[in-house]
């Protein structure tokens, strides 16, 4: 009998991310020296998706296009919004194409309610339908000092991060069937907020409240909402917005003592997409390599 091995969690992401410099905002995953993981060799699908479209915001990179290439193999068709990030944004449609599944790419900045509104109106009139809408998208600074918050940069985190999941949720449940889902991505910062993230934390603690009372609304058409919460994650996020300091030691203070990789995120969206979750809805899923919310 044929037994898969066993992997060591603690060994499967990078356990050393010091040597990784600093990258321009918003960031490239060409500019990083150490690679992601996004399960471009691993994911294996089952079909759990087949003939569902699906629309991921900040799909280019990072957990977005690990989702993209999970939600592919699965076999659902993909839809990523990313803001100007040309080169990711063919990379991940590259595999979704190796996947034998379409792609729509659709740049643009989720900041402004009508380009929002107007990805949903695309989708209909490419697909004529909305299955799963990944709300991932997410813009995030930090700074050692309150005073170095601009209200400009104040408002463009929460506008990211919170009022684009409001407007693409709302003009999305417009037209979705029951059977649909609509999933969030939060953050341990929700729970444990750093505070040199002092705009990011916040939405991501309303993105947790959204996401519960979102789907006390949604189920009466039956369309389960759900949000993942994962802790510390290696995209090229993390190098673009983060002090030097903080990259370097990023993930140590898990109990793996390490960053996730975006593919280890992947599967727990692609169970919430799917009917294997049809009686979980207003759920928090964490996935924090075992550090705890204080």
């Amino acid at each position: 009998m044929n037994t898969a091995a066993s992997i060591d969690p603690r060994e499967r992401g990078l356990k050393d991310v010091s040597s990784q410099e600093k990258i321009p905002y918003p960031g490239n995953s060409s500019e990083m020296k150490l690679k992601a993981d996004h399960g471009e060799q691993s994911y294996r699908g089952y079909g759990r998706l087949a003939g569902k479209v699906a629309l991921i915001t900040g799909g280019d990179s990072g957990i977005g296009r690990a989702i993209a290439i999970a939600f592919a193999r699965e076999g659902a068709d993909i839809v990523i919004s990313y803001l100007d990030e040309e080169e990711d944004a063919r990379e991940t449609a590259d595999w979704v194409e190796q996947a034998g599944r379409r792609i729509l790419l659709i740049p643009g900045d989720i900041q402004d309610e009508t380009h929002c509104l107007d990805i949903i109106e695309c989708i209909y009139y490419e697909f004529g339908r909305l299955d799963v809408l990944v709300n991932n998208a997410a813009f995030q600074m930090e700074h050692d000092e309150v005073q170095d918050v601009t209200s400009e940069e104040f408002e463009r985190t929460f506008r990211t991060n919170v009022f684009a999941m409001f407007w693409l949720s709302k003009a999305a449940l417009n037209r979705m069937l029951p059977g649909s889902v609509i999933l969030n991505t939060a953050s341990i910062q929700a729970y444990s907020p750093n505070p040199g993230l002092l705009a990011y934390a916040p939405t991501k603690a309303a993105i947790v409240n959204f996401t519960k009372a979102l789907s006390k609304v949604a189920m009466k058409q039956g369309v389960r909402v759900n949000a993942v919460a994962p802790g510390p994650v290696w995209t090229p996020l993390i190098p673009a917005t983060l002090n030097e300091e903080h990259v370097k030691r990023f993930g140590q203070n898990t109990s793996m003592e390490r960053p996730a990789q975006p593919a280890e995120l992947a599967p727990i969206y692609a169970f919430l997409a799917s009917q294997d979750a049809s009686y979980v809805t207003g759920e928090v899923f964490g996935a924090t390599g075992g550090r705890m919310p204080v």
